[in-house]
């Protein structure tokens, strides 16, 4: 990425030499200084790759070798192809405070104040709160805002409006009042500025995102075209999927809380596990389950006892089957896509529309199965079972490098979801910022449409 620093050498070695004549003599030694240049800059590129290949490669498929970097960890972690991310990270995150704009608190400790964000913390949408306290922590987190190449939004409106009630009119129009007191917004337009939204509802939840976030960064696990709103606020070349949230108690280094069995200790060929919600899918699926009682589990589980599974119970239950069934929920992606790594049981996804994260990095097709969702019935139990054992091993064993990647670590972590985030955000960096709402001036002087010049401008600003 270009620096201002590398702009201004650059306009100095330009107005040096302008002017002065030039001879065939230059022209050859300036093309000659290009081509050793850019020979350099390859040599450079190649050095990652060449310095760490004793390392195990992320190919989970035989095909030809690829340039490799290895990600800062031990054999056990992935290794990072360089087509999908980079040798290094190099990036400023600008986290707003609560107290720099208040407006945000009712977004993330609800009108009075007295939401538990450690309950925030914990369950399926919990990325909302650990995503914002990891950046809190980052290495690449700035406090200068001219040198941001991007502005993280805190806000926990999945667990505030379940929690305390906050109503999406009350949520809309705290977020717009949260932009007016951004300049910094206005002036890339929001596209440098970062937002997650953990749930199905997506940025639904922010009833006017079409009119002031459409082109803003939403980190979010839904990536469905036709999520329960009917319209997606995905789009796919500006936002990124990230996992959900697993329990920390399966996630942690060391003796989880249920550890994986044998396959040959596992009582069911695949399971499902979770609610029907009145769904299709999850109906046929327990249907089945009643067909074929001793291939798949499939019970009608319920919010309360006796038909409900406790947090442990449940992760026993979804250990005890080679395959673990993922069809879709209210939306397309489920949590229970990512508990199946944990338990090393392979997912099946039964959601045709799920979109996954870091594609560009993971073969999904070497750690897990994706089934039509028009064909639930004897047909998926009679293929699932035509899978030899060692074929299962060997996707369990693929899954088991990657699992790594769905986990909300410290960056000190060799690897984790935060890493996978952070490189897709390298991704999106622009150094030139524009919108409707900013001009420049012939000496890169951002103003308004009075010509107030970038800095003088003061909020609360009218909305566009």
């Amino acid at each position: 990425m270009a620096t201002s620093n590398s702009y201004h050498r650059t306009k100095t070695i330009w107005h040096h030499h302008h002017g002065a004549h030039c001879t065939n003599t230059h022209q050859v030694g300036a093309l000659l200084l290009i081509v050793a240049t850019l020979f350099v800059a390859s040599l450079f590129d190649h050095l990652p790759s060449a310095l760490h290949s004793h390392g195990s490669q992320f190919n989970l498929q035989d095909r030809s070798p690829r340039k490799l970097s290895r990600f800062n960890g031990g054999r056990d972690y992935l290794s990072w192809p360089q087509r999908g991310y980079g040798s290094h990270l190099s990036l400023k995150i600008y986290v707003y405070d609560e107290n720099e704009i208040e407006v945000l608190k009712p977004l993330m400790y609800g009108k009075e104040g007295n939401v538990d964000v450690d309950i925030c913390y914990l369950g399926q949408w919990g990325t909302q709160v650990k995503i914002h306290r990891l950046l809190l922590k980052s290495r690449f987190r700035t406090r200068d805002k001219d040198e941001a190449d991007f502005f993280f939004v805190p806000a926990y409106v999945k667990c505030v409006h379940m929690l305390e009630g906050l109503t999406e009119e009350e949520i809309n129009q705290t977020y717009v009042e949260a932009l007016r007191q951004m300049p910094y917004f206005r002036r890339s337009g929001g596209r440098d500025h970062i937002f997650v939204f953990p749930s199905g509802n997506g940025a639904h939840f922010f009833t006017s995102w079409k009119a002031f976030l459409n082109r803003s960064i939403f980190l979010t696990p839904e990536g469905d075209r036709t999520d329960n709103k009917n319209s997606s606020a995905f789009n796919t070349w500006k936002d990124i999927i990230i996992p959900g949230n697993v329990d920390d108690e399966m996630t942690k280094n060391g003796a989880s809380l249920v550890q994986p069995l044998p396959l040959s200790n596992r009582k069911y060929l695949a399971n499902y596990l979770g609610r029907a919600q009145g769904l299709k899918g999850r109906l046929q699926l327990i249907q089945l389950a009643k067909q074929y009682p001793d291939k798949l589990e499939a019970p009608d589980l319920k919010h309360d006892p006796p038909d409900k599974l406790f947090k442990v119970e449940y992760f026993e239950h979804l250990r005890n089957a080679k395959f673990c069934l993922i069809p879709r929920g209210l939306s397309s992606w489920t949590l229970r896509f990512y508990e199946s790594f944990f338990v090393e049981c392979v997912p099946v996804i039964i959601s045709d529309q799920i979109e996954l994260p870091f594609q560009n990095v993971i073969d999904y097709t070497r750690i897990t199965i994706k089934w039509p969702a028009t064909r639930i019935g004897p047909q998926l139990l009679e293929y699932l079972e035509s899978i030899p054992d060692e074929v299962i091993e060997g996707m369990i064993a693929n899954g088991r490098r990657v699992k790594c990647l769905w986990i909300y670590a410290p960056e000190s972590e060799p690897c984790s979801a935060m890493h996978g985030i952070l490189w897709e955000l390298q991704r999106k960096v622009r150094v030139f910022h524009q919108s409707a709402e900013t001009f420049w001036l012939h000496n890169g002087t951002f103003v308004n449409r009075d010509l107030v010049e970038f800095r003088n401008w003061k909020p609360p600003m009218p909305l566009p």
